[in-house]
């Protein structure tokens, strides 16, 4: 049978030093708020339930974290008593059972699934508790880890530690599991005879060891602990989040031509075979397929990506896009909500939205499809093999048929049956020897502006 798991979020603290009206953990690593990385590295390792523990934007945390996981709960921390006390917010999901407790810090995103299956596997084996550490050869400022043989018999905060505790380069990072039967009964015993008079869950450790329960550890890169205080360090986690998945990327068969220059969203989904350029940025909910290039200087959000496009340079994808396979969508090109069929190209200097896009269409350069009116979105229906030609204004609600073909230039507000013509412009009119008339006045206007007053 397997085992039951509670994921406990922490996410509770101040963070003052981020200088935000937001707080802390709403604050995005990879388009996603810090508090959701560590939700989801819980669920990926078998965490059926998530409870978050709030306190400063209460309201705004909680509403992120359910419409993000349908299923959390979330618990205030209304007074600032410690770690301990933070879990113990979350009793109520405590007090209903389960065989693992995982206990996570809202604002640090970088711990992995692998690591908190490990601590998992600890507690299967017997532990009653078992922490996350790192080693450092800079521990100031951590709690150390104090050991006998494999047992964990203590967590010394920094302030608490003496003189040889300090000297220790294994370090506390933070992230706990604690075996769900007892743990109620361990969190209770916790005191607070501490420098600050709080409530440390790390003396969780020593209070299971009097009780000769099993404590074990295990480790960590000391990156994958590290939590977010400030806007610097914000930007330092988002680094290594990104090289993180750009490794990841090009290890399952994607081609990144500059990696560090590739910016993805935490949910970025990308085939083996496609191809990215230097410059591109991908924000939440992309799938590319097989085959794909993704040109230099494009962004990507909200799309769906065929086998075998081609996307920019210059390119900008946005929410509702579709493209089916073999599709182009070339420089300096928008859309949003568009679906555009197979084959279909869009080369250039276009905008399409609210749109769909018959199989084998060629947009022309300098098209737009007319589809909002200040109030209300309209959509344009393009059907397959059409031909727009370039600097054609689409003006929504439209529907152009199969076969069809619109002149350059034209401005269409009517629907255009199948295999018709459209042309929506003004007659053109040739006046004999008037552009030698204007051009002479012009020169004339420009010598006597260039003339000295006085």
């Amino acid at each position: 049978m397997s085992r039951t798991c509670l994921s406990i979020v922490l996410a509770a603290g101040e963070g003052t030093r981020m200088k935000s009206a937001k707080a802390k953990v709403l604050h995005d690593v990879a388009g996603r708020p810090l508090v959701l990385h560590a939700a989801a590295a819980a669920e990926a390792v078998g965490a059926g339930r998530v409870a978050v523990v709030v306190g400063r934007e209460a309201e705004t945390v909680s509403a992120v974290v359910r419409g993000a996981i349908p299923g959390a709960s979330t618990h205030v921390q209304a007074e600032r008593l410690g770690t301990a006390h933070a879990v113990l917010a979350a009793r109520e999901a405590l007090a209903e059972g389960f065989d693992d407790v995982i206990v996570l810090f809202g604002d640090t995103p970088l711990v992995r699934p692998e690591t908190l299956a490990l601590a998992r596997s600890e507690l299967a084996a017997g532990a009653a508790v078992c922490v996350v550490g790192f080693r450092s050869t800079r521990p100031t400022g951590y709690g150390r880890l104090i050991l006998r043989g494999d047992d964990l018999v203590a967590i010394r905060e920094e302030k608490d530690a003496s003189e040889a505790e300090r000297r220790l380069e294994f370090c506390n990072g933070g992230v706990m599991a604690i075996d769900g039967r007892q743990a109620l009964s361990l969190l209770d015993a916790i005191g607070n005879a501490n420098a600050k008079g709080e409530f440390y869950l790390t003396d969780i450790v020593e209070v299971a060891a009097s009780r000769g329960l099993a404590v074990r550890c295990v480790e960590a890169e000391e990156t994958e602990v590290l939590g977010v205080n400030t806007r610097v360090e914000l930007a330092r986690v988002e680094g290594l989040w990104q090289a993180r998945r750009r490794d990841q990327m090009m290890l399952g068969g994607v081609t990144l031509a500059a990696p560090e220059t590739v910016f993805f969203a935490y949910d970025t989904t990308i085939a083996a075979d496609v191809v990215i350029e230097p410059h591109v940025v991908f924000g939440p909910g992309v799938t590319v397929a097989s085959g794909a290039t993704i040109h230099a200087f494009s962004h990507l959000e909200g799309a769906s990506v065929g086998e075998g496009v081609s996307v920019g340079p210059f390119a900008r994808l946005r929410p509702g896009t579709d493209l089916g396979a073999g599709a182009k969508v070339g420089n300096f090109v928008e859309t949003k909500n568009a679906r555009i069929g197979p084959g279909a190209k869009v080369s250039h200097l276009t905008y399409l939205g609210d749109a769909v896009i018959g199989a084998e269409t060629n947009i022309g350069a300098g098209t737009i499809t007319c589809n909002y009116d200040g109030f209300n979105k309209f959509v344009t229906e393009i059907g397959a093999g059409v031909f727009i030609g370039s600097n054609s204004s689409l003006v929504a609600p439209l529907t152009i048929g199969d076969g069809a073909y619109v002149g350059s230039g034209s401005v269409v507000t009517d629907a255009v049956p199948p295999e018709a013509l459209a042309l929506g412009r003004a007659r053109q009119v040739v006046k004999e020897g008037r552009g030698r008339e204007i051009n002479a006045r012009n020169a004339a206007r420009k010598k006597a502006a260039a003339k000295p007053i006085g």
